[in-house]
């Protein structure tokens, strides 16, 4: 690949990240719009637990259908897992504990879920390239 066809590469590439930031824009804008007047109506000091409210269904969706793909129980596991630290930490600790140590298991929790989706994510799509066409 000569230099010309690398600069056109990464401008393709810059183009559709662009192109996708603005899908992203056009589609979420109108979403956050609606979504202000709830956030307006929660308790400032403690969002983490009005934030599982939407945390938890799109978790449990996206992991069962990651399962059902690629069938490691591992997945499940550790979603569960952080998923647990999230709602521990929402409902028992910010109570027992305040908002440092809520924020703490949040943070944690967070972390862990994020790298289980991650794996979920990549684990379906390596089962959906191996399935015979």
């Amino acid at each position: 690949m000569d230099n010309s066809s690398k600069k056109r590469a990464v401008l393709d590439k810059i183009a559709v990240g662009l192109s996708g930031l603005c899908l992203l824009h056009c589609l979420l804008l109108p979403f956050a719009v609606a979504v202000l007047p709830f956030i307006g109506q929660l308790d400032n000091d403690h969002l983490h637990a009005e934030m599982l409210i939407f945390v938890i269904p799109v978790s449990v969706v996206a992991l069962a259908v990651g399962f059902r793909r690629h069938g490691r129980i591992s997945v499940i596991l550790s979603g569960a897992t952080g998923l647990a630290i999230l709602i521990i930490g929402a409902l028992i600790v910010h109570d027992l504990y305040g908002l440092l140590a809520d924020r703490a298991m949040t943070v944690a929790g967070s972390f862990v879920l994020a790298f289980t989706h991650y794996q979920n994510f990549r684990l379906a799509k390596k089962d959906l390239l191996s399935i015979p066409q």
